[in-house]
């Protein structure tokens, strides 16, 4: 075996440098964004010769309705987002901290106190990055959507070149802040162990417990991520739903219009949702699947020795922000949007290109970090594997998602037949149309599951659980420009939202609006790589979990492993159905306060409202999403959490690797069906309101049908859906970050010891 060619200061010089290049990047599409000026009062808009936009300081009144300014609403926005944020902050703080108490104890009693503490740093440092992560996000999108609507003044070139780099700094920041934490945790703890192994007190062993104590940090990551996702969620969800069922198919409001109160909420929602927690979940599957690969690689006796091959994870991600960075020009630079038909083409592009760019650069990578030739696995599964197997699973991965993002896009966009299909079923009323998008959202669950299961395949047949775990990060490695298109989407929605509201020319809402169409695929794609990151780093930790516990084999007809199974299968559905039902009960508190507002307008001669001096009362509606987000997001959180943990040290490792198997299979189908209906949905309706159908645009029975299921997907696409892929990763995570302590009861639980008299150990196999 030859040791690989890279020296470890290639790691070094390759991490640094990309992390310096992704925040230099981040920062020069931030001043890009900037340069775009917010005008303080008025509403009549327009261009001076440095192409800055510039707003005249006039009142702008359509008939009897009046607007606020866009710097008035973008300030409401800004602000009701960062209440909810600080506020659930505030929450999850308490929480971390009460968690790490016991996640130091539980390791430390029964196990190694030095791993105990490392692996407690590692989960606050991953707790702190991703609220840092999430928070950056948001008020990036919310520093941007104003502006992007200010820049469809001039034309889809501009508005659409706004958002995209408004989407460029969250990716480039949150994949470069996520790099360098993992970079510093990994050297802090080789230091510390370093003195231990010039001392003759470390080895083998020793660097393993430290890999698996730094797959805390992937816990801490997804662990907020969760919280973030399902708070947001309800949150932005509740504000959804309410202003569409009272203020859209009751009062016959227009969307976005002024004189509905839970408007300032919805647009709030967009970005404490679909943006805060969307790059918590990302920065959690980076994290998660760096730290798998790591913990895997570590069991290997030919590995551990070599810090070059242990870090390609770092260097994988790494080198794909210099990728990231070259296929932002293509959209920016090289191809540019000139017109709506340019719009999704340019996004799809951004996918395929990042993917070219890559592909030679992870096998270059693979050759020049990995051994020519070595050996990884446990028991009978030992297997030998060359460094051009490594290329082929990472490749594996990249193509995989490449794959999903596109089929996903087919089912999502009204560019192609089964979004028409749905939007066509609206004819005959709401429940042909809901009837016609589940049925999308369960085909559209084929062809990624066979993408996904020959990855796998091919994946563990040449490297095992550590080819898996490599093929996870394929996926991720173009993060940075999975980012930006997913952030992409929700800033042209608040731009078309603040458009609305400040009474800008209709002209530039149809601009937001085509931009919002391609943003909802966008973020469908979004979710559609980070379920199928989820599946890959939930299968890659499923794989280190049995290796940290010492399970050879995993037999489902053993009673604990299938009862194990069947419960985890479950858990996605009491998970959506509590998300669900939270959302409800929220959008129902939302519902009812918007109709006590709409109560108090007088009829005018004809008995129609008469909204002359209405002021709608936004603060009470943001009240509302928040306190009965931050109340309901609890209970989710501590299903997800608990049971791991319960399983593990109550009934066994056996039956918690049922469970994690169970979990993983049901919650991938969901999610997927889940995210792709409620897109399917929000782009029906879309696609009536562009008159594709003459006589039925918006207003029409055929829109008040869209209407009533776009409300129904908002939930399914944007709560429970995309909360899953969270489930199935935290709840591995979880179990390997305290496996040490399960085997330390010799694995077998609780209630099988004392109550059925099992004693001998299950480590080797079952």
């Amino acid at each position: 075996m030859s040791a690989p060619s890279a020296s470890n200061s290639w790691v070094v010089v390759i991490v640094l440098a990309s992390v310096l290049v992704g925040a230099i990047t981040a920062y020069w599409f931030a001043t890009r964004v900037k340069q775009i000026i917010v005008p303080a009062t008025g509403s009549s808009y327009n261009t001076d010769a440095n192409s800055n936009l510039l707003a005249h300081s006039t009142t702008v009144k359509d008939g009897e309705e009046s607007y606020m300014s866009i710097a008035e609403i973008q300030k409401a926005v800004a602000d009701g987002a960062n209440a909810f944020l600080f506020q659930e902050y505030e929450v999850l703080g308490v929480f971390m901290l009460g968690f790490a108490v016991v996640l130091l104890l539980l390791l430390g009693i029964l196990g190694n106190w030095s791993a105990a503490v490392l692996a407690t740093i590692a989960f606050l440092s991953g707790a702190l990055t991703s609220t840092v992560s999430g928070f950056i996000g948001m008020r990036i999108a919310v520093y941007t959507n104003a502006r992007t609507a200010l820049s469809a003044q001039r034309g889809f070139e501009y508005a659409f070149d706004t958002a995209f780099k408004g989407g460029a700094v969250m990716g480039f920041a949150l994949v470069t802040l996520g790099l360098l934490v993992l970079f510093i945790l990994i050297n802090a703890y080789e230091l510390f162990y370093t003195k231990a192994y010039a001392a003759g007190e470390a080895g083998h062993e020793e660097t393993k417990v430290m890999y698996e104590a730094l797959a805390g940090y992937g816990l801490g990551g997804s662990a907020v991520a969760l919280f973030g996702r399902v708070g947001g969620g309800i949150y932005t969800k509740a504000a959804d739903v309410g202003a569409d069922l009272a203020g859209k198919v009751e009062a016959g409001l227009r969307e976005d219009d002024p004189r509905n109160p839970a408007v300032i909420a919805d647009n709030v929602g967009d970005n404490v949702g679909d943006i805060a927690g969307m790059g918590a979940d990302l920065f959690g599957s980076f994290a998660e699947a760096s730290c798998a690969a790591m913990v895997i690689s570590a069991q290997s006796a030919d590995l551990y020795m070599y810090w070059t091959s242990m870090c390609f994870p770092l260097v994988l991600i790494g080198v794909g922000i210099f990728v990231c960075l070259l296929t932002s020009f293509v959209a920016t630079h090289l191809i540019r949007v000139k017109s709506e038909r340019d719009v999704e083409p340019s996004l799809k592009r951004q996918l395929l290109v990042s993917t070219v760019l890559m592909t030679p650069v992870v096998i270059a990578l693979a050759y020049t970090f990995f051994p020519s030739e070595f050996t990884i696995g446990l028991g009978n599964e030992i297997k030998t594997v060359k460094n051009w197997y490594i290329a082929i699973c990472v490749l594996s991965g990249l193509y995989a998602g490449l794959a999903v993002g596109y089929v996903t896009e087919y089912y999502t966009s009204h560019s192609y037949s089964p979004v028409r299909e749905v939007a066509g079923a609206c004819s005959t009323g709401a429940a042909t149309n809901i009837i016609y998008g589940l049925a999308l959202g369960y085909k559209s669950v084929i062809i990624p599951v066979f993408c996904l299961a020959i990855c796998i395949f091919v994946s563990y047949s040449l490297a095992g659980m550590y080819g898996i775990a490599v093929a996870a990060l394929g996926i991720l490695s173009t993060l940075a420009t999975g980012l930006t298109i997913d952030a992409y989407g929700p800033i042209c929605d608040n731009a078309g939202g603040l458009a609305e509201m400040s009474g800008m020319p209709s002209s530039i809402r149809d601009i937001t609006d085509a931009l919002d169409a391609a943003g909802n695929t966008t973020a469908a794609i979004g979710k559609g790589f980070a379920i199928g990151s989820a599946a890959l780093v939930s299968l890659a930790l499923f794989g280190a979990y049995v290796t940290t516990v010492g399970l050879s084999t995993v037999n489902i007809l053993n009673p604990y492993i299938f009862a194990g199974l069947l419960v985890g299968a479950m858990l996605p559905y009491w998970f959506s159905a509590m998300t669900m039902k939270s959302v409800g009960i929220a959008a129902l508190a939302m519902v009812e306060e918007v109709r006590r507002q709409f109560a108090t307008v007088p009829l005018d001669a004809n008995g129609n409202k008469d909204f002359t001096n209405f002021k709608a009362d936004y603060a009470n509606c943001v009240a509302i999403s928040t306190k009965s987000s931050l109340r309901m997001m609890i209970a989710p959180g501590a299903l997800v959490m608990l049971t791991p943990l319960i399983t593990g040290y109550f009934f066994g490792v056996q039956a918690l690797a049922g469970v994690l198997a169970g979990a993983l299979v049901s919650g991938v189908q969901m999610a997927i069906s889940a995210a792709n209906t409620g897109g399917a949905w929000d782009n029906a309706k879309k696609y009536i309101e562009s008159e594709a159908f003459e006589g039925q645009g918006k207003g029409s029975d055929m829109h008040k049908a869209a209407v009533v299921g776009d409300t129904v997907g908002d939930p399914l696409k944007d709560t429970s859906g995309p909360s899953l892929n969270i489930l199935i990763k935290l709840t591995a995570i979880i179990s390997l970050v305290f496996a040490p302590s399960f085997t330390s009861l010799g694995g077998n639980g609780i209630i099988p010891y004392y109550v059925f008299g099992q004693t001998t150990a299950v480590t080797g196999g079952l």
